[in-house]
């Protein structure tokens, strides 16, 4: 079902203010910015060998980091595993019984096709599942 663990999403208040830590000190790589107006967030995009980090700012005080940074504070909001066919994978998951947070896929950042299961089915943890076109790895 999962092809690999295709990025780490972190919740941060602010992306500048964090940046330096993930650039300077563990060296990785900034590949680029991206606004996703309908999750409300701003992403950085950062590698990590063949795993990415995703820095996640709000954009405004209604969006869903803007809720768990109020709530859980900054760190980890998600990890995200890379599928293939990931319509088939949540009919799939829906019919095992588990609760997902997406029923359909919706496009999210980089234009990945994702959607989410509820952390209640993975011990607290966010599990988003991605589906990228072909070539778009290399690309953010």
């Amino acid at each position: 079902m999962v092809n690999k663990v295709d990025h780490i999403g972190i919740a941060v208040q602010s992306i500048e203010n964090v940046l330096p830590f993930y650039k300077d000190v563990l060296q990785l790589q900034l590949l680029g910015y991206e606004e996703v107006p309908s999750q409300q967030v701003r992403v950085a995009f950062l590698t990590a060998g063949d795993t990415k980090i995703e820095l996640l700012e709000p954009m405004s005080e209604e969006s869903a980091i803007a809720r768990f940074l109020s709530k859980k504070g900054e760190g980890i909001h998600h990890i995200a595993f890379g599928v293939s066919d990931l319509e088939a994978r949540l009919k799939d998951l829906k019919e095992k019984g588990i609760q997902l947070i997406d029923e359909k896929p919706r496009i999210g950042a980089a234009q990945a096709m994702i959607a989410f299961l509820h952390p209640k089915e993975a011990n607290n943890v966010l599990v988003e599942l991605c589906e990228k076109q072909r070539g778009e790895d290399d690309e953010q």
